[in-house]
C-alpha cells in the first residue's frame, strides 16, 4: 500500500497544478478582447471582387486541358483581378497540405503569390499605423499557426503590437492575422489545452498522460479508502 500511497501523492500534485492552470487560463478567456485575441485588432476587410468582362474570360475547359491532372477549379479575385485557381490535390480543410495553379482568368498565364503580390495583399488586409518592414517565406510548421501546413508568406508591420499578416503561398489566402495580443492568448490556449507542443491540437501525448494520471488518482484513492477502512480507520459515531 505504501507504492500507491506515494504515487497517489505524486498524481494529485500532477493534476491539482493542470487543474490550476485551466482555472487560470479560464479567468483569462472570460476577460480576454475577443477581437484582439484572434489577431484582427488592425485587420481591414477587403473585397476582392471586381466586374468581370465577361467576353474576355478564357473558358475554363482550356485552362484545366494545359493544366492537368486538376481536381477542382475555381475563380477567385487576387488584387482585384480575376484568377482561376485549380486544385490539383485537395485536403480535407484549407489549412491541410494541398495543392494549387493560379492561372489568369484572361490570359491563362500561370500567376505566383511572391514577395509583391504577398504584400500588396497584406497591405489591403491591415489597417494599421504601421509600415512593412520584413518579409519572408515559412514552410510549415508555422508557430502563429501551427494547423498551417502549406508554404507561407509573413509580412511583419512595424506597429506597436508587432502585427504579422500570413498569405498562403500557392493560393493568396490570407491565412490570418497575429500580433502581441493573439500570440498571449495563444499562451493561455497552450496552458488550457495542454498543446506544449504547438500543434494547434488537444489530441496530444500530454492528454493522454494527464488522462492516465486523473485514472490513478481516482483508482489509487479508492483503493486508499478502502484499505483504511478495512484497517478500521472510519468509525461510524451513534
Amino acid at each position: 500500500m505504501k507504492w500507491i500511497r506515494k504515487f497517489h501523492k505524486w498524481a494529485s500534485i500532477v493534476v491539482g497544478i493542470q487543474f490550476l492552470l485551466w482555472l487560470l487560463s479560464g479567468i483569462y478567456f472570460n476577460l480576454m478582447d475577443a477581437t484582439k485575441s484572434k489577431g484582427r485588432t488592425y485587420q481591414a476587410r477587403i473585397n476582392y471582387e471586381s466586374p468581370l468582362v465577361g467576353d474576355r474570360l478564357v473558358e475554363p475547359s482550356i485552362v484545366l486541358l494545359k493544366n492537368k491532372p486538376s481536381v477542382a477549379i475555381e475563380l477567385i479575385h487576387i488584387l482585384g483581378e480575376p484568377f482561376y485557381k485549380l486544385t490539383h490535390e485537395k485536403a480535407l480543410y484549407p489549412h491541410f497540405k494541398n495543392k494549387y495553379t493560379l492561372v489568369d482568368a484572361y490570359t491563362a498565364k500561370r500567376f505566383l503569390i511572391d514577395e509583391q503580390v504577398a504584400a500588396e495583399i497584406a497591405n489591403l488586409s491591415y489597417n494599421g499605423p504601421g509600415e512593412i518592414f520584413k518579409i519572408r517565406l515559412l514552410d510549415p510548421t508555422i508557430p502563429d499557426f501551427p494547423k498551417q501546413q502549406n508554404p507561407t508568406w509573413e509580412i511583419y508591420f512595424d506597429d506597436e503590437i508587432d502585427t504579422s499578416v500570413f498569405i498562403e503561398a500557392n493560393s493568396g489566402r490570407i491565412i490570418g492575422h497575429s500580433d502581441a495580443h493573439k500570440r498571449l492568448a495563444d499562451i493561455f490556449f497552450m496552458l488550457h489545452f495542454m498543446d506544449y507542443g504547438n500543434t494547434g491540437s488537444f489530441n496530444n501525448i500530454q492528454n493522454m498522460f494527464f488522462a492516465i494520471a486523473a485514472l490513478w488518482l481516482i483508482l489509487s484513492g479508492f483503493m486508499w479508502t478502502i484499505h483504511l477502512g478495512l484497517k478500521g480507520k472510519y468509525k461510524i459515531r451513534h
